[in-house]
């Protein structure tokens, strides 16, 4: 493992006392890999990205990166961040408008022989197809080639359409260049584009570090399921069948789902199941139907949130030519290929329409 990030607390003092932003963070990145870090505002992400890079004590754990130890709390370990040989773009970067391209891309180059850094730089200009731009001025780019580079939301003051484009171009340069790179971001999209492996953190606690097909189909925590994705928690009972056991839910009996849980994982098998918008499909010739009371459109569909007769909230993503008005019922039926289910609660939770 290249980053090895154990047990990482970071504490802060206020006047009520000690406040912990990041509690006990594991996780890891092999060399080449790129991570990034997801949340809602204040979930402790930038704290745990500054305490790698060493801009904020550990409390507790442990950081290593490529073998060397940065930081062990136990031990009253702390590497000076500039020891670190770790690079850091901040969400407010510094430019030298007054330098050319070639001379920001070697800003951080002047301890190298004059050839070696000219060379450093014809790479870098061509790594980000600009070669014929090194005399033009308002530019930067990163050049000193850390062993471990942080992000924090460079895309942020970008608009949308922009940022996913450039996360997926900065995807590909840094696999290019095998660089091992953490990014934060709230951003799921940016995420997905960017990470080979994403981790989501709330209230200071890392929930889940995984890629994103299993953080979207096996979510370890509600919140995961919730802040991932479109989708809604609904009633279900574990059933035993033959051969398998399957899940009862207002939709119906769930007797195709993979995976599916025994039903003493839950108390008289009585769960609520995650249900996303692309599990609920639509058919008119379904006997179960269910009432349009809002609908979104995202081009190519809509995000349909429907009524069931027996009270549930589901979510559907509905091609967009299936233009149907709100308040209008649609015949639905379920297809779940991975049932992901979680202790009863007295009143399920409400949908995340996104």
């Amino acid at each position: 493992m290249f980053l090895e990030v154990d047990a990482l607390t970071v504490r802060y003092e206020q006047r009520a006392g000690t406040r912990a932003a990041v509690q006990r963070a594991t996780f890891g990145l092999q060399a080449g890999e790129i991570g990034v870090l997801i949340g809602p505002s204040g979930c402790g992400k930038t704290s745990l990205l500054r305490a790698i890079a060493g801009l904020e004590r550990c409390a507790e754990g442990r950081v290593r990166v490529g073998g060397e130890q940065l930081d062990d709390a136990a031990r009253g370990l702390h590497l000076a961040p500039e020891r670190r040989r770790i690079g850091m773009v901040f969400q407010d970067y510094a430019l030298f408008p007054h330098l050319t391209v070639a001379d920001n891309i070697a800003f951080g180059l002047h301890g190298l022989p004059s050839v070696e850094r000219q060379a450093r730089v014809q790479e870098v200009l061509d790594l980000v197809g600009v070669a014929n731009a090194e005399k033009r001025a308002h530019q930067q780019l990163y050049a000193p080639r850390p062993r471990l580079l942080l992000l924090d939301e460079p895309f942020s003051s970008l608009d949308i359409d922009l940022r996913e484009r450039l996360a997926q171009d900065l995807r590909g340069i840094l696999k290019a260049s095998g660089t091992t790179a953490l990014f934060v971001t709230h951003d799921q999209m940016e995420a997905f584009a960017l990470g080979d492996l994403i981790g989501v953190m709330n209230a200071g606690v890392l929930e889940q570090w995984a890629d994103a097909y299993t953080l979207y189909h096996r979510p370890q925590t509600r919140f995961v399921a919730r802040f991932i994705g479109h989708g809604v928690f609904a009633p279900a009972r574990i059933v035993a069948g033959s051969p398998s056991p399957h899940v009862q839910t207002a939709l119906g009996a769930l007797d195709d789902a993979a995976e599916c849980p025994l039903p003493d994982a839950f108390p008289e098998g009585e769960c609520d199941i995650l249900l996303r918008a692309d599990d609920i499909v639509h058919d008119d010739l379904s006997p179960v139907k269910a009432r349009i009371e809002r609908k979104a459109f995202r081009g190519s569909e809509f995000l349909y949130t429907l009524r069931l007769d027996s009270g549930e909230q589901v979510l559907a993503h509905v091609p967009s030519h299936h233009d149907h008005a709100v308040g209008e019922s649609i015949g639905i039926r379920a297809e779940v290929d991975h049932v992901v289910t979680f202790p009863r609660e007295a009143t399920p939770g409400h949908p995340n329409p996104g």
